[in-house]
Order: C-alpha cells, then structure tokens, then sequence
C-alpha cells in the first residue's frame, strides 16, 4: 500500500472545480481519499494499492485538471504540495 496526508493551499470551491475536471470515475488503485478543511486549505488523506497507481492518476487526470481550474480562477499551479507518506496497515471499509 501507499498512503500519504498532503496539505494543499486551496478552498474548497476550487477544489470542487478541479474534481469536476477530473469527473466521476474513480482511479484504479485508489483505496481512500479523504478530504479534511483546515486554517490553510485543505489536508487529503489518500491510501493507494500502489504507488505506481497514485502516480500515473495525477500524471494522467489531476495534474491537467488543476491546470486547467488555475489558469481558470487566475493563480499559477507552482509546485507540487509536500506529500507525508504514512504507513497503513490495514484498510476496513463498508
């Protein structure tokens, strides 16, 4: 498994924007993805069956997606937000 919590300076608003962009269809691979609200913006806390999936998701959808909501709402996508890998040893879901 891969898990990470990321913190990224974002509303929520442009967030429903990118994950409009991105549409509907799950990425293979994707176990979870939580979306917290904070002071700063928004925390996501992700866990993946594997690393390779996570990656080739944004390389393939969430990177042309926030490229297209910045360039959208006026702000430069800069650099990728710090990931903070976590270890997940078990994933229990409904």
């Amino acid at each position: 498994m891969y898990a990470y919590i990321q913190d990224v300076p974002i509303t929520l608003p442009v967030y429903r924007q990118i994950k409009e962009e991105i549409g509907e269809d799950v990425p293979g691979g994707l176990l979870v993805h939580l979306v917290i609200e904070t002071q700063e913006g928004l925390r996501y806390v992700d866990v993946w069956e594997s690393q390779a999936d996570c990656e080739r998701f944004f390389d393939e959808r969430v990177h042309p997606a926030v490229d297209r909501v910045f360039a959208r709402v006026g702000r430069p996508r800069g650099g990728e937000p710090r990931r903070e890998e976590i270890v997940v040893h078990e994933v229990w879901k409904a």
